[in-house]
């Protein structure tokens, strides 16, 4: 078996104490091995019966500046640093002994957690694990907050910080969210929040194990009071990823696709994925085809080097949609005299890509099995930034009509989220 498809859970038990970001009390916690699909079980040592909460979004109760989930009559609280780890570094089952209601604050990040894991080591089980991944585009937006969701074949995020008052300047980012990543960057990435809040947070029971040891602070200059500053530029925006990876580990199984979010926070998280899990469920019953690779599209497509323009069909739905994708890189062919110096994409080439997506949802329907497509019309088309090498090309097209050997798509090209050109291509099967 596949060890990068199999479940794993710790190979020792590890322990760690401090106190609760929140609540600011003393606080034990274990992780021990468990067996294949058990999933992430929190267990209360504190509380009479040691009650069983199971890290699951039907168990999410509250999402007031952290996650906390709830069953048998109890509750963990601030789950999801620890729970974005486990993601990050590769654990699917886990039992968790806790001796309090909110795991150890650490230093605000998931740093200590990760380190856990591997003092403790991962082993492999026999079960495969199950990705939560679809094939369509959806998106949720509530005021000035949206979420994105595109099909991909790995787990990554563009992420969009934006605060109304400006005190932090507006970032992006865009990460895969790997072992890699997490542990190096995503994971190290610590919590934070404004001086001017403080007050109020301990009002409301709120940051009572908050320190400059366990959180960033921002003055209202915008100024970070920590004395040691920030451990990398995008650690604010980095952190915000980290929660969402937590948020969405809720879900159970480990997602692919491409998460596309706008000043969005544990509440937004948690719908998103409610919603994600919905649409993954619906999926099961359809009948959407499995990614393509690039001999099966040559078995299907005439073109050839240098002018096969698509690289992997992350779907289909036979006779209505496409995924496809194209990794730009600096080795291209017509980078070479467009431009000598500034290399960018012709645009004529990224139509033609759109183009040959468009092919493969119709030449691998048996009945138009061997033919060539030809262009009959191009409308609408818009270019609206420049591709460059590194660019990763996300081609999506939808039937819009078709006549017996001529078909009519609605197709578009993104970057990161960003649409950079689209519009409607008409061609014949001959």
């Amino acid at each position: 078996m596949n060890s990068d498809r199999q479940q794993h859970t710790t190979a020792t038990p590890v322990r760690i104490e401090g106190i609760g970001l929140h609540t600011g009390k003393p606080v034990q916690m274990e992780f021990l091995p468990a067996d294949a699909g058990t999933g992430i079980v929190f267990v209360r040592t504190d509380l009479a019966g040691e009650p069983l909460i199971r890290a699951e979004l039907a168990n999410v109760v509250s999402t007031n500046r952290g996650t906390i989930i709830s069953e048998n009559g109890a509750s963990v609280n601030t789950v999801e640093h620890v729970l974005a780890a486990l993601r990050g570094s590769g654990v699917d089952n886990l039992v968790i002994r806790i001796s309090n209601e909110e795991p150890p604050a650490g230093d605000g990040s998931s740093l200590r957690f990760v380190e856990l894991i591997q003092q403790a080591g991962r082993v492999p089980q026999e079960t495969e694990r199950t990705d939560c991944r679809v094939n369509e585009i959806f998106s949720l937006v509530e005021g000035d907050k949206s979420m994105v969701y595109l099909p991909s074949d790995r787990f990554e995020v563009t992420y969009h910080l934006a605060y109304r008052d400006n005190i932090i300047p507006p970032q992006h980012i865009h990460v895969v969210v790997d072992e890699q990543s997490f542990v190096t960057r995503i994971g190290r990435a610590r919590t934070f929040g404004f001086e001017h809040e403080f007050e109020m947070l301990k009002n409301n029971n709120l940051a009572r194990g908050g320190s400059l040891e366990n959180a960033v602070v921002i003055n209202n200059s915008g100024t970070v009071i920590n004395p040691e500053g920030l451990r990398e530029e995008q650690e604010l925006i980095l952190h915000k990823v980290l929660d969402l990876v937590g948020d969405f580990s809720l879900i159970g199984r480990r997602v692919k696709g491409h998460i596309i979010a706008r000043r969005t926070g544990h509440n937004f998280n948690v719908k998103f994925a409610r919603l994600l899990n919905e649409k993954f469920n619906q999926s099961l019953t359809r009948k959407d085809s499995d990614m393509m690779y690039i001999e099966e599209i040559k078995s299907i497509l005439p073109h050839r080097y240098p002018f096969l323009l698509i690289d992997r069909i992350l779907s289909i739905v036979p006779g209505e949609s496409i995924i496809g994708i194209k990794n730009v890189t600096a080795n291209e062919e017509f980078f070479n005299g467009h431009f000598p110096g500034k290399p960018v994409m012709p645009g004529v080439l990224m139509v033609e890509a759109m183009a040959q997506v468009a092919g493969v949802l119709f030449l691998s329907q048996p009945e138009h099995k061997g033919k060539t497509p030809f262009f009959c019309g191009i409308d609408n088309v818009r270019f609206r930034r420049p591709v460059v090498p590194g660019d990763r090309l996300e081609f999506h097209a939808k039937v819009l009509k078709v006549r017996g050997n001529t078909g009519k798509v609605e197709a578009e090209a993104r970057v990161d989220g960003e649409l950079v050109t689209g519009g409607e291509l008409m061609f014949q099967l001959v």
